[in-house]
């Protein structure tokens, strides 16, 4: 089964997006700080990455480039889950190479997994 890590510092949203996606039979790993969920993703690989830009530590940006730029990890999907929908914000996370680009609030919990799904080629 797939392996998702979700790097979010909300405890509520981990739990909830957590159980939602345990119950769709993915395997779960968390992280609550960018530079946890870095040193997550080097030693999990995981298929999918969930990641929230507003982070402490490491923002979210930071770990997606770093993420891009390491041959360990450059490869892994990467959603971008935040409350941040500037324009120039979607452009610069698509620039350093995530997958997809969710504004929370736009989105229910149902349609999250249903991209995950989409992503995962599931």
């Amino acid at each position: 089964m797939s392996k998702i890590l979700f790097v979010e510092d909300e405890p509520s949203l981990q739990k909830t997006v957590g159980d939602i996606l345990i119950k769709e039979g993915f395997t779960i790993f968390q992280a609550t700080d960018g530079e946890s969920g870095f040193q997550v993703a080097k030693s999990e690989k995981p298929d999918l990455i969930l990641l929230d830009l507003i982070l402490p530590k490491r923002d979210g940006f930071e770990v997606l480039k770093d993420l891009k730029s390491d041959v360990e990890t450059k490869d892994i999907k990467v959603i971008v889950l935040t409350n941040l929908q500037s324009s120039g914000d979607i452009e610069k996370a698509i620039e350093f190479g995530a997958t997809t680009y969710l504004v929370k609030a736009n989105y229910n919990l149902d349609e999250i997994v249903v991209k995950i799904k989409e992503v995962l080629g599931k």
